[in-house]
């Protein structure tokens, strides 16, 4: 039998514990832009691709569509995206930025600056660091559908 790894040394829990690092650094510029981290994170999938489905939003973040909806109805609400029916499905909703929405994407890049600031990495650092995750995650995820798959 294997021994247990001590939590210091799980992958696992580093990533975790750095997220959470990661959304303590941000919260106070998130707070200052009326939005809280899963909003930006949802701004963030419209920032790359407008006018996205509810689903497509949420298969973007890696989340379920009931997850989604609600971040949603609150960005609605603030006044940084729209909610449509599709014309071509109606049981599809679209999501589309506003004006203010599309500003806020120049604001929030003070997460960025705080990030490089406090990690003390270089852009080349974070960038390969973040490669290196989206891989794990890609690896994980990946293999959790194969494992289902053979199930």
């Amino acid at each position: 039998m294997v021994s247990p790894v001590p939590l210091d040394r799980q992958l696992c829990f580093s990533l975790y514990a750095t997220s959470m690092a990661i959304n303590r650094l941000y919260k106070p510029m998130l707070d200052a832009m009326g939005i809280t981290y899963p909003q930006f994170l949802v701004l963030g999938a419209l920032w790359d691709e407008d006018a996205r489905t509810v689903g497509g939003i949420a298969a973007r973040l890696s989340l379920e569509s009931s997850t989604i909806t609600p971040l949603v109805k609150r960005l609605e609400a603030a006044g940084l995206v729209t909610r449509t029916r599709d014309p071509h499905d109606e049981r599809q909703v679209r999501v589309t930025l506003t004006d203010r929405g599309r500003a806020l994407r120049e604001e929030s890049g003070c997460l960025s600056d705080a990030m490089i600031a406090r990690s003390g990495l270089s852009i080349e650092a974070l960038d390969a660091l973040n490669v290196e995750v989206t891989r794990l995650r890609m690896a994980l995820a990946d293999g959790g559908d194969r494992d289902d798959r053979e199930a």
